[in-house]
Protein backbone atom coordinates (compact mmCIF):
# COMPACT_ATOMS: atom_id res chain seq x y z
CA UNK A 1 0.00 0.00 0.00
CA UNK A 2 3.02 2.68 0.97
CA UNK A 3 4.48 1.62 -3.02
CA UNK A 4 1.07 2.71 -4.36
CA UNK A 5 0.69 5.86 -1.99
CA UNK A 6 4.33 6.69 -3.24
CA UNK A 7 3.73 6.21 -7.19
CA UNK A 8 0.47 8.67 -6.75
CA UNK A 9 2.34 11.43 -5.10
CA UNK A 10 5.71 11.10 -8.09
CA UNK A 11 2.90 11.04 -10.42
CA UNK A 12 1.24 14.17 -8.97
CA UNK A 13 4.28 15.91 -8.97
CA UNK A 14 5.25 15.19 -11.86
CA UNK A 15 2.05 16.55 -13.54
CA UNK A 16 2.59 19.65 -11.27
CA UNK A 17 5.89 20.24 -12.33
CA UNK A 18 4.66 19.57 -16.33
CA UNK A 19 2.12 22.34 -15.77
CA UNK A 20 4.13 24.92 -14.72
CA UNK A 21 6.29 24.58 -17.74
CA UNK A 22 3.11 24.53 -19.71
CA UNK A 23 2.01 27.71 -17.77
CA UNK A 24 5.31 29.25 -18.75
CA UNK A 25 5.56 28.71 -22.18
CA UNK A 26 1.62 30.18 -22.38
CA UNK A 27 1.81 33.06 -20.70
CA UNK A 28 5.04 33.54 -22.99
CA UNK A 29 2.88 33.20 -25.79
CA UNK A 30 0.00 35.43 -24.77
CA UNK A 31 2.91 38.37 -23.98
CA UNK A 32 3.91 37.84 -28.09
CA UNK A 33 0.33 38.22 -29.27
CA UNK A 34 -0.22 41.10 -26.90
CA UNK A 35 2.62 42.55 -28.77
CA UNK A 36 1.75 41.97 -32.03
CA UNK A 37 -1.68 43.32 -31.78
CA UNK A 38 -0.21 46.56 -29.65
CA UNK A 39 2.60 47.00 -32.22
CA UNK A 40 -0.22 46.49 -35.19
CA UNK A 41 -2.39 49.33 -33.92
CA UNK A 42 0.52 51.99 -33.65
CA UNK A 43 1.00 51.04 -37.53
CA UNK A 44 -2.48 52.19 -38.36
CA UNK A 45 -1.55 55.49 -38.95
CA UNK A 46 1.49 55.20 -40.97
CA UNK A 47 1.46 51.41 -42.23
CA UNK A 48 -2.24 49.98 -42.10
CA UNK A 49 -0.81 46.67 -44.25
CA UNK A 50 1.81 46.20 -41.38
CA UNK A 51 -1.31 46.73 -38.98
CA UNK A 52 -3.40 43.73 -41.06
CA UNK A 53 -0.55 41.58 -41.54
CA UNK A 54 1.09 41.91 -37.51
CA UNK A 55 -2.85 41.68 -36.50
CA UNK A 56 -3.17 38.61 -38.53
CA UNK A 57 0.02 36.80 -36.95
CA UNK A 58 -1.43 37.34 -33.31
CA UNK A 59 -5.04 35.64 -34.96
CA UNK A 60 -2.94 32.84 -35.85
CA UNK A 61 -1.28 32.39 -32.60
CA UNK A 62 -4.13 33.37 -30.43
CA UNK A 63 -6.22 30.35 -31.91
CA UNK A 64 -3.34 28.33 -31.23
CA UNK A 65 -3.73 29.05 -27.69
CA UNK A 66 -7.38 29.70 -27.41
CA UNK A 67 -6.49 33.10 -26.03
CA UNK A 68 -10.19 34.18 -26.39
CA UNK A 69 -9.03 38.34 -25.70
CA UNK A 70 -6.02 37.64 -27.95
CA UNK A 71 -8.67 36.65 -30.60
CA UNK A 72 -11.01 39.39 -30.21
CA UNK A 73 -8.24 42.31 -30.04
CA UNK A 74 -6.68 40.44 -33.60
CA UNK A 75 -9.95 40.96 -35.37
CA UNK A 76 -10.52 44.26 -33.57
CA UNK A 77 -7.07 45.45 -35.13
CA UNK A 78 -7.15 43.54 -38.45
CA UNK A 79 -10.73 45.52 -38.66
CA UNK A 80 -8.99 49.05 -38.03
CA UNK A 81 -6.17 48.13 -40.93
CA UNK A 82 -9.31 47.69 -43.22
CA UNK A 83 -10.92 50.72 -42.47
CA UNK A 84 -7.44 52.55 -42.85
CA UNK A 85 -7.31 50.76 -46.28
CA UNK A 86 -11.13 51.91 -47.50
CA UNK A 87 -12.45 48.58 -46.79
CA UNK A 88 -15.54 48.85 -44.81
CA UNK A 89 -17.31 45.45 -45.61
CA UNK A 90 -13.93 43.94 -44.46
CA UNK A 91 -13.58 45.77 -41.73
CA UNK A 92 -17.32 45.36 -40.26
CA UNK A 93 -16.96 41.76 -40.78
CA UNK A 94 -13.85 41.71 -38.45
CA UNK A 95 -15.29 44.25 -35.98
CA UNK A 96 -18.21 41.57 -35.18
CA UNK A 97 -16.06 38.47 -34.94
CA UNK A 98 -13.76 40.66 -32.24
CA UNK A 99 -17.30 41.51 -30.09
CA UNK A 100 -18.70 38.27 -30.41
CA UNK A 101 -15.27 37.17 -28.84
CA UNK A 102 -14.99 39.77 -26.36
CA UNK A 103 -18.92 39.30 -25.12
CA UNK A 104 -17.94 36.01 -24.83
CA UNK A 105 -15.18 36.50 -22.55
CA UNK A 106 -17.45 39.20 -20.41
CA UNK A 107 -14.87 41.70 -21.65
CA UNK A 108 -16.43 45.14 -21.42
CA UNK A 109 -13.62 47.61 -22.01
CA UNK A 110 -13.23 45.09 -25.64
CA UNK A 111 -16.75 45.68 -26.20
CA UNK A 112 -16.89 49.23 -26.07
CA UNK A 113 -13.37 49.95 -27.98
CA UNK A 114 -15.26 47.49 -30.77
CA UNK A 115 -18.51 49.92 -30.75
CA UNK A 116 -16.39 52.90 -31.07
CA UNK A 117 -14.89 51.30 -33.99
CA UNK A 118 -18.02 50.73 -35.84
CA UNK A 119 -19.48 54.39 -35.29
CA UNK A 120 -16.52 55.25 -37.23
CA UNK A 121 -17.43 52.85 -39.70
CA UNK A 122 -20.58 54.48 -39.67
CA UNK A 123 -19.69 57.88 -39.45
CA UNK A 124 -19.38 59.33 -43.55
CA UNK A 125 -22.77 56.93 -44.42
CA UNK A 126 -25.09 56.73 -41.39
CA UNK A 127 -24.75 59.50 -38.83
CA UNK A 128 -27.57 58.18 -36.67
CA UNK A 129 -26.34 55.21 -36.51
CA UNK A 130 -22.80 56.10 -35.88
CA UNK A 131 -24.44 58.43 -32.60
CA UNK A 132 -25.57 55.17 -31.75
CA UNK A 133 -22.69 52.47 -31.58
CA UNK A 134 -20.57 55.41 -29.78
CA UNK A 135 -23.25 56.85 -27.08
CA UNK A 136 -23.37 52.98 -26.62
CA UNK A 137 -19.87 52.47 -26.31
CA UNK A 138 -19.63 55.78 -24.32
CA UNK A 139 -22.05 54.54 -21.71
CA UNK A 140 -19.89 51.24 -21.04
CA UNK A 141 -16.58 53.70 -20.74
CA UNK A 142 -18.14 55.44 -18.07
CA UNK A 143 -19.38 52.12 -16.26
CA UNK A 144 -15.76 50.99 -16.08
CA UNK A 145 -14.39 54.35 -16.03
CA UNK A 146 -12.15 54.43 -18.79
CA UNK A 147 -10.98 57.87 -19.17
CA UNK A 148 -8.80 57.30 -22.35
CA UNK A 149 -11.71 55.28 -23.81
CA UNK A 150 -14.26 58.32 -22.98
CA UNK A 151 -11.41 61.08 -24.56
CA UNK A 152 -11.58 58.69 -28.11
CA UNK A 153 -15.33 58.54 -27.93
CA UNK A 154 -15.47 62.49 -27.16
CA UNK A 155 -13.78 62.66 -30.25
CA UNK A 156 -15.56 60.38 -32.39
CA UNK A 157 -18.89 61.75 -31.31
CA UNK A 158 -18.02 65.27 -31.92
CA UNK A 159 -16.46 64.29 -35.67
CA UNK A 160 -20.02 62.51 -36.53
CA UNK A 161 -21.58 65.76 -35.24
CA UNK A 162 -19.50 67.99 -37.91
CA UNK A 163 -20.20 65.18 -40.72
CA UNK A 164 -24.17 66.05 -39.46
CA UNK A 165 -22.80 70.14 -39.76
CA UNK A 166 -24.12 70.55 -36.62
CA UNK A 167 -20.67 72.07 -35.52
CA UNK A 168 -21.04 74.22 -32.18
CA UNK A 169 -22.43 70.26 -30.88
CA UNK A 170 -18.85 68.99 -32.64
CA UNK A 171 -16.91 71.73 -30.50
CA UNK A 172 -18.55 71.36 -27.54
CA UNK A 173 -17.11 67.40 -27.64
CA UNK A 174 -13.84 68.55 -28.77
CA UNK A 175 -12.93 70.70 -25.92
CA UNK A 176 -14.17 68.01 -23.94
CA UNK A 177 -11.89 65.50 -25.22
CA UNK A 178 -8.99 67.31 -25.45
CA UNK A 179 -8.25 68.58 -21.70
CA UNK A 180 -8.11 64.54 -21.70
CA UNK A 181 -5.67 63.93 -23.90
CA UNK A 182 -3.73 66.96 -22.30
CA UNK A 183 -3.53 65.36 -19.40
CA UNK A 184 -3.28 61.53 -20.52
CA UNK A 185 -0.37 63.14 -23.09
CA UNK A 186 -1.69 61.36 -25.88
CA UNK A 187 0.11 63.22 -28.64
CA UNK A 188 -1.81 61.37 -31.48
CA UNK A 189 -5.10 62.09 -30.42
CA UNK A 190 -4.07 65.43 -29.07
CA UNK A 191 -3.11 65.88 -32.91
CA UNK A 192 -6.45 64.61 -34.25
CA UNK A 193 -8.49 66.94 -31.87
CA UNK A 194 -6.14 69.84 -33.64
CA UNK A 195 -7.13 68.93 -36.73
CA UNK A 196 -11.11 68.34 -35.81
CA UNK A 197 -10.96 72.02 -34.16
CA UNK A 198 -9.37 73.46 -37.34
CA UNK A 199 -11.72 71.66 -39.25
CA UNK A 200 -14.98 73.01 -37.34
CA UNK A 201 -12.95 76.60 -37.35
CA UNK A 202 -12.84 76.56 -41.17
CA UNK A 203 -16.24 75.60 -42.19
CA UNK A 204 -17.38 78.43 -39.64
CA UNK A 205 -14.80 80.34 -41.67
CA UNK A 206 -13.08 81.50 -38.94
CA UNK A 207 -10.08 81.01 -41.25
CA UNK A 208 -6.90 82.84 -39.23
CA UNK A 209 -7.74 80.32 -36.25
CA UNK A 210 -8.60 77.23 -38.22
CA UNK A 211 -5.04 77.95 -40.16
CA UNK A 212 -3.64 78.27 -36.96
CA UNK A 213 -5.06 74.72 -35.32
CA UNK A 214 -4.37 72.81 -38.38
CA UNK A 215 -0.58 74.19 -39.32
CA UNK A 216 0.06 72.55 -35.47
CA UNK A 217 -2.12 69.43 -36.19
CA UNK A 218 -0.08 69.21 -39.31
CA UNK A 219 3.41 69.57 -37.81
CA UNK A 220 2.74 67.54 -34.87
CA UNK A 221 1.53 64.48 -37.59
CA UNK A 222 5.06 64.84 -39.51
CA UNK A 223 7.12 64.71 -36.27
CA UNK A 224 5.65 61.41 -35.27
CA UNK A 225 5.18 60.15 -38.88
CA UNK A 226 1.72 59.81 -39.27
CA UNK A 227 1.36 59.65 -42.74
CA UNK A 228 -2.89 58.75 -42.53
CA UNK A 229 -3.27 61.79 -40.54
CA UNK A 230 -0.85 64.14 -42.68
CA UNK A 231 -2.69 63.98 -45.77
CA UNK A 232 -5.90 64.43 -44.13
CA UNK A 233 -4.97 67.53 -42.19
CA UNK A 234 -2.92 68.50 -45.74
CA UNK A 235 -6.62 67.95 -47.34
CA UNK A 236 -8.15 70.79 -45.21
CA UNK A 237 -5.46 73.06 -45.41
CA UNK A 238 -5.88 73.02 -49.37
CA UNK A 239 -9.41 73.76 -49.25
CA UNK A 240 -8.75 76.34 -46.46
CA UNK A 241 -6.06 77.74 -48.95
CA UNK A 242 -8.11 77.61 -51.96
CA UNK A 243 -11.13 79.53 -50.03
CA UNK A 244 -8.36 82.07 -48.99
CA UNK A 245 -7.51 82.23 -52.86
CA UNK A 246 -4.01 81.73 -51.81
CA UNK A 247 -3.34 78.81 -54.98
CA UNK A 248 0.41 78.82 -54.47
CA UNK A 249 0.38 77.36 -51.08
CA UNK A 250 -3.12 75.03 -51.99
CA UNK A 251 -1.06 73.67 -54.71
CA UNK A 252 1.85 72.66 -52.64
CA UNK A 253 0.04 71.27 -50.05
CA UNK A 254 -1.65 69.13 -52.47
CA UNK A 255 1.21 67.82 -53.78
CA UNK A 256 2.23 66.95 -50.61
CA UNK A 257 -0.92 65.63 -49.21
CA UNK A 258 -1.29 63.44 -52.60
CA UNK A 259 2.54 62.30 -51.79
CA UNK A 260 1.37 61.19 -48.34
CA UNK A 261 -1.91 59.76 -49.81
CA UNK A 262 0.28 56.75 -52.00
CA UNK A 263 2.22 56.46 -48.85
CA UNK A 264 -0.69 55.01 -47.18
CA UNK A 265 -2.22 53.79 -50.15
CA UNK A 266 -6.15 55.17 -49.11
CA UNK A 267 -8.52 55.10 -52.44
CA UNK A 268 -10.53 57.11 -51.21
CA UNK A 269 -8.09 60.02 -49.61
CA UNK A 270 -6.99 59.69 -53.12
CA UNK A 271 -10.31 60.00 -54.60
CA UNK A 272 -10.30 63.01 -52.29
CA UNK A 273 -7.17 64.61 -53.50
CA UNK A 274 -8.12 64.42 -57.09
CA UNK A 275 -11.28 65.91 -56.70
CA UNK A 276 -9.75 69.02 -54.69
CA UNK A 277 -7.01 69.60 -57.70
CA UNK A 278 -10.02 70.11 -59.83
CA UNK A 279 -11.61 72.66 -57.56
CA UNK A 280 -8.18 74.26 -57.52
CA UNK A 281 -7.86 74.25 -61.01
CA UNK A 282 -11.51 75.01 -61.67
CA UNK A 283 -10.96 78.07 -59.21
CA UNK A 284 -8.01 79.30 -61.11
CA UNK A 285 -9.69 79.11 -64.51
CA UNK A 286 -7.32 76.38 -65.69
CA UNK A 287 -10.58 74.62 -67.34
CA UNK A 288 -8.64 72.40 -69.57
CA UNK A 289 -6.51 70.95 -66.72
CA UNK A 290 -10.23 70.92 -64.69
CA UNK A 291 -11.84 68.89 -67.23
CA UNK A 292 -9.35 66.49 -67.90
CA UNK A 293 -9.01 65.99 -64.06
CA UNK A 294 -12.63 65.86 -63.73
CA UNK A 295 -13.29 63.33 -66.80
CA UNK A 296 -10.86 61.03 -64.69
CA UNK A 297 -12.45 61.19 -60.94
CA UNK A 298 -14.63 58.47 -60.38
CA UNK A 299 -17.96 59.91 -60.82
CA UNK A 300 -20.48 58.47 -58.35
CA UNK A 301 -22.86 60.39 -56.42
CA UNK A 302 -22.29 60.90 -53.26
CA UNK A 303 -25.79 60.36 -51.91
CA UNK A 304 -25.45 57.12 -53.62
CA UNK A 305 -22.31 56.24 -52.47
CA UNK A 306 -23.76 56.50 -48.39
CA UNK A 307 -26.44 54.59 -49.29
CA UNK A 308 -25.13 51.79 -50.78
CA UNK A 309 -22.17 51.65 -48.55
CA UNK A 310 -24.38 51.83 -45.26
CA UNK A 311 -26.72 49.21 -47.21
CA UNK A 312 -23.60 46.75 -47.82
CA UNK A 313 -22.30 47.09 -44.29
CA UNK A 314 -26.12 46.56 -43.02
CA UNK A 315 -26.02 43.34 -44.94
CA UNK A 316 -22.85 42.63 -43.48
CA UNK A 317 -23.89 42.99 -40.10
CA UNK A 318 -27.36 40.84 -40.51
CA UNK A 319 -25.40 38.30 -42.41
CA UNK A 320 -22.95 37.84 -39.23
CA UNK A 321 -25.82 38.55 -36.48
CA UNK A 322 -27.07 35.02 -38.53
CA UNK A 323 -24.01 33.66 -38.75
CA UNK A 324 -23.67 34.20 -35.03
CA UNK A 325 -26.68 32.96 -33.82
CA UNK A 326 -25.71 29.42 -35.89
CA UNK A 327 -22.62 29.64 -34.24
CA UNK A 328 -24.10 30.17 -30.74
CA UNK A 329 -26.59 26.94 -32.06
CA UNK A 330 -23.80 24.81 -32.20
CA UNK A 331 -21.96 26.55 -29.18
CA UNK A 332 -24.87 24.92 -27.07
CA UNK A 333 -25.30 21.53 -28.96
CA UNK A 334 -21.27 21.37 -28.16
CA UNK A 335 -21.62 22.34 -24.40
CA UNK A 336 -24.42 19.90 -23.94
CA UNK A 337 -22.18 17.31 -25.47
CA UNK A 338 -19.60 18.62 -23.42
CA UNK A 339 -21.67 18.72 -20.40
CA UNK A 340 -23.30 14.70 -21.42
CA UNK A 341 -19.47 13.79 -21.14
CA UNK A 342 -18.65 15.90 -18.49
CA UNK A 343 -21.16 14.48 -16.49
CA UNK A 344 -20.55 10.65 -17.57
CA UNK A 345 -17.11 11.67 -17.12
CA UNK A 346 -17.52 12.58 -13.41
CA UNK A 347 -20.16 9.86 -12.82
CA UNK A 348 -17.29 7.65 -13.45
CA UNK A 349 -14.86 9.23 -11.51
CA UNK A 350 -16.78 9.41 -8.66
CA UNK A 351 -17.43 6.14 -9.00
CA UNK A 352 -14.31 4.95 -8.84
CA UNK A 353 -13.96 7.62 -5.81
CA UNK A 354 -16.29 5.39 -4.33
CA UNK A 355 -14.47 2.34 -4.74
CA UNK A 356 -11.43 3.56 -3.36
CA UNK A 357 -13.08 5.13 -0.40
CA UNK A 358 -14.71 1.63 0.11
CA UNK A 359 -11.19 -0.31 -0.23
CA UNK A 360 -9.88 2.17 2.16
CA UNK A 361 -12.79 2.07 4.38
CA UNK A 362 -12.51 -1.71 4.23
CA UNK A 363 -8.81 -1.50 4.65
CA UNK A 364 -8.99 0.77 7.91
CA UNK A 365 -12.03 -1.59 9.62
CA UNK A 366 -9.41 -4.79 8.71
CA UNK A 367 -6.83 -2.94 10.36
CA UNK A 368 -9.56 -2.05 13.53
CA UNK A 369 -10.02 -5.59 13.52
CA UNK A 370 -6.67 -6.80 14.05
CA UNK A 371 -5.27 -4.51 15.89
CA UNK A 372 -8.69 -5.23 18.42
CA UNK A 373 -7.81 -8.85 17.75
CA UNK A 374 -3.64 -8.29 18.63
CA UNK A 375 -4.93 -5.95 21.53
CA UNK A 376 -6.80 -9.20 23.05
CA UNK A 377 -3.82 -11.18 22.42
CA UNK A 378 -1.37 -9.32 23.95
CA UNK A 379 -4.11 -9.05 26.83
CA UNK A 380 -3.87 -13.24 26.93
CA UNK A 381 -0.50 -12.65 26.88
CA UNK A 382 -0.05 -10.30 29.43
CA UNK A 383 -2.48 -12.44 31.58
CA UNK A 384 -1.02 -16.11 30.76
CA UNK A 385 2.60 -14.03 31.62
CA UNK A 386 1.19 -13.02 34.92
CA UNK A 387 0.02 -16.49 35.81
CA UNK A 388 3.87 -17.89 34.81
CA UNK A 389 5.15 -15.43 37.19
CA UNK A 390 2.76 -16.21 39.94
CA UNK A 391 3.19 -19.77 39.17
CA UNK A 392 7.26 -19.33 39.04
CA UNK A 393 6.93 -17.10 42.41
CA UNK A 394 5.13 -19.77 44.10
CA UNK A 395 7.47 -22.85 42.62
CA UNK A 396 10.50 -20.55 43.77
CA UNK A 397 8.74 -20.80 47.38
CA UNK A 398 8.16 -24.07 47.23
CA UNK A 399 11.69 -24.84 45.94
CA UNK A 400 12.89 -22.69 48.87
CA UNK A 401 10.58 -24.56 51.45
CA UNK A 402 11.97 -27.38 49.86
CA UNK A 403 15.03 -26.61 50.33
CA UNK A 404 14.64 -25.49 53.67
CA UNK A 405 12.74 -28.83 54.92
CA UNK A 406 15.80 -31.03 53.13
CA UNK A 407 18.59 -29.08 54.93
CA UNK A 408 16.43 -29.50 57.88
CA UNK A 409 16.62 -33.11 57.05
CA UNK A 410 19.94 -33.73 56.24
CA UNK A 411 20.40 -31.53 59.32
CA UNK A 412 18.50 -33.91 61.66
CA UNK A 413 19.80 -37.25 59.28
CA UNK A 414 23.62 -35.73 60.23
CA UNK A 415 22.37 -35.97 63.89
CA UNK A 416 20.73 -39.06 63.95
CA UNK A 417 23.49 -40.73 62.17
CA UNK A 418 26.04 -39.90 64.47
CA UNK A 419 23.89 -40.31 67.47
CA UNK A 420 23.49 -44.19 66.00
CA UNK A 421 26.97 -44.08 64.88
CA UNK A 422 27.59 -43.87 68.31
CA UNK A 423 24.75 -46.00 69.42
CA UNK A 424 25.63 -49.13 67.01
CA UNK A 425 29.06 -48.82 67.85
CA UNK A 426 28.85 -49.60 71.42
CA UNK A 427 27.29 -53.01 70.92
CA UNK A 428 29.95 -53.57 68.17
CA UNK A 429 32.65 -52.96 70.19
CA UNK A 430 31.18 -55.70 72.72
CA UNK A 431 30.66 -57.85 70.48
CA UNK A 432 34.44 -57.88 69.29
CA UNK A 433 35.27 -57.79 73.11
CA UNK A 434 33.20 -61.12 73.73
CA UNK A 435 34.79 -62.92 70.88
CA UNK A 436 37.80 -61.86 71.62
CA UNK A 437 37.02 -63.14 75.56
CA UNK A 438 35.67 -65.91 74.14
CA UNK A 439 39.10 -67.14 71.76
CA UNK A 440 41.13 -66.77 74.76
CA UNK A 441 38.84 -69.00 76.76
CA UNK A 442 38.24 -66.17 79.25
CA UNK A 443 34.20 -66.15 79.36
CA UNK A 444 31.39 -69.14 79.42
CA UNK A 445 30.74 -69.92 76.36
CA UNK A 446 26.60 -70.11 77.28
CA UNK A 447 27.02 -66.47 78.91
CA UNK A 448 29.47 -65.52 75.79
CA UNK A 449 26.13 -66.06 73.33
CA UNK A 450 23.80 -64.97 75.33
CA UNK A 451 25.92 -61.77 76.08
CA UNK A 452 26.14 -61.47 71.83
CA UNK A 453 21.99 -62.31 71.41
CA UNK A 454 21.85 -58.98 73.50
CA UNK A 455 24.10 -57.49 71.12
CA UNK A 456 22.92 -58.40 68.33
CA UNK A 457 19.32 -57.48 69.16
CA UNK A 458 20.56 -53.84 70.39
CA UNK A 459 21.86 -53.38 66.88
CA UNK A 460 18.83 -54.58 64.83
CA UNK A 461 17.10 -52.37 67.40
CA UNK A 462 19.23 -48.90 66.31
CA UNK A 463 18.87 -50.21 62.73
CA UNK A 464 15.31 -50.40 62.99
CA UNK A 465 15.27 -46.92 64.69
CA UNK A 466 17.61 -45.45 62.06
CA UNK A 467 14.84 -46.87 58.79
CA UNK A 468 11.77 -45.18 61.10
CA UNK A 469 14.07 -42.08 61.28
CA UNK A 470 14.35 -41.61 58.04
CA UNK A 471 11.27 -42.91 56.07
CA UNK A 472 9.26 -41.42 58.91
CA UNK A 473 10.50 -38.44 60.46
CA UNK A 474 7.95 -36.84 62.40
CA UNK A 475 6.60 -40.31 64.29
CA UNK A 476 10.41 -40.64 65.11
Amino acid sequence: MKKVYSFILFLLLSLTAYADDIIDVVAKDTNEVNTLNTTAYANRLTNPEQTIEDATRALSISTRLNYTNGIAEAYRVIGIGKYYLDQPEKAMENYLNSLAYFTRGNNLRGEAKVYNNIGILFRDHDYERSLNYLKKSLEIAQKINDVKLMGSLYLNIGNTYTRKNNLFMALTYYDKSFPIFQKLQDSVNLIQCLQNRGVIYFKLKNYDKALDLLLQANAGAKARDLNESVASIDLTLAALYVAKVDYVNAEKIVQEGSAYTQLVKDPKLDYDYRYTTYELELKRKNYGRALTLLRGIYSQDSATYKTNASAQMNLVEAKRRQEEQVKENERIAEKQAYDRSKFWAVTVVAGLLLIVIGLLINNVKRKAKTNAQLTLLNGEVSRQKDNLDRINHHLEEIIDERTKDLQLKNKKLSEHSSYLSHQIRGPIATLRGLINLEKEGLVDQAECLDMMDKCVSEIDEKIIEMSDMLHNPPRV
